[in-house]
């Protein structure tokens, strides 16, 4: 059977959640997964580095290297040592090391109260120092990601948006709460995603942003192009905004799903799921959908998010795709199930 070629689009914890997702796909399907992420993050640990070092925000392509990292022990080991954040140090205690892969900014902490003192390591994934150096050492962030890659063992391959670092901006309504019908400019990546407002409209800069050479390529050779879940302005909308990704994936003949997210987050407040929808046909509106996958529980009233998705082109598909304490988490099993006779149907 020819490999199915995929190529998904997004950063942070939803993209992850679909890379999981296309690994429990990947043996049954024989799949070639490439994922392509956003690289407009400057919050936290990577904006750190960002803003001292240059170069590309690590950590959303350190959360899609770990999501595909092999099975092995040893690679197993090292995606757990890649998202090792150092602790900070209590005061008048040796450093013990804590493990925090949830959070890209994790806020620097002591242990049993006591008070914590910093220093240059504090709140640093280990995978992102690593990605730095790779980039700084091979001189090219595509390179220093197939190296990373090969250190994990990863089941596919990472790629970002763009070789250089972007900036996201946003005009938000309500973005001051003491002037609820004000309407003024948000600047970076994580001011966007914590705003409390209503974003009107959303762009990078610079504008038009050179696109990464090879996520081209996987773009015009893929079979399937996914979208989200994830932070609809943050992650999945600036790829949109990339005009030479944009041509590649209108142009493509790829087949295209978009998976839909379980809740509403801070940036996406008051946007209903049909409007989820919507929005990708606001800034792309060339753009054609096959397939839309929500969670049935999360949809609520479908037809709305019916009539969006057939304003794509698209067909809705609804499927238990949520993790089964109720929280708004993909299941990775789940999805990855639902996925399996989506991607494996024929034309």
């Amino acid at each position: 059977m020819t490999a199915r070629r995929v190529v998904a689009f997004g950063g942070g914890h939803g993209l992850s959640a679909s890379l999981r997702a296309l690994r429990h796909c990947a043996p049954e399907l024989d799949l070639d997964i490439t994922a392509v992420v956003t690289v407009g993050d400057d919050g936290g640990s990577s904006g750190r580095l960002r803003a001292e070092r240059g170069g590309l925000p690590p950590g959303d392509l350190r959360q899609a290297l770990v999501a595909l990292a092999g099975d092995h022990p040893a690679t197993r080991r090292s995606a757990g040592l890649f998202q090792h954040r150092f602790a900070a140090v209590p005061v008048g205690v040796p450093e013990t090391g804590a493990t925090d892969p949830d959070r890209d900014g994790a806020a620097p902490r002591g242990t049993d109260g006591a008070s914590a003192g910093t220093d240059g390591l504090t709140g640093h994934a280990v995978g992102n120092l690593v990605l730095c150096g790779l980039m700084e050492l091979l001189g090219d962030p595509v390179a220093a990601l197939e190296h990373a890659g090969a250190m994990l063992g990863a089941v596919g391959r990472v790629l970002p948006m763009s070789r250089q670092p972007v900036g996201i901006e946003a005009r938000v309504r309500g973005a001051d709460p003491a002037a609820p019908d004000e309407v003024r400019t948000v600047s970076g990546q994580h001011q966007v995603a914590v705003t409390t407002g209503r974003v009107e409209s959303l762009r990078l800069t610079p504008s038009a942003p050179p696109a990464c050479a090879e996520a081209i390529e996987a773009i015009r050779a893929a079979d399937w192009l996914i979208f989200g879940p994830g932070s609809w302005y943050t992650s999945v909308l600036p790829h949109l905004l990339v005009p030479q990704l944009a041509d590649a994936i209108v142009s493509t003949s790829a087949r295209r799903l978009v998976t839909l997210n379980l809740a509403a987050e801070k940036e996406t407040l008051g946007l209903s799921v049909a409007d989820h929808l919507a929005a990708l046909h606001w800034y792309l509106p060339e753009l054609k959908v096959d397939l839309v996958l929500a969670d049935a529980k999360a949809v609520g009233d479908p037809e709305p998010v019916e009539r969006a998705a057939e304003s794509l082109g698209a067909r809705l598909v609804l499927a238990p795709v949520a993790v089964v304490d109720g929280t708004p988490r993909h299941d990775p099993a789940a999805l990855g199930a639902a996925l399996v006779p989506v991607l494996g149907a024929d034309r």
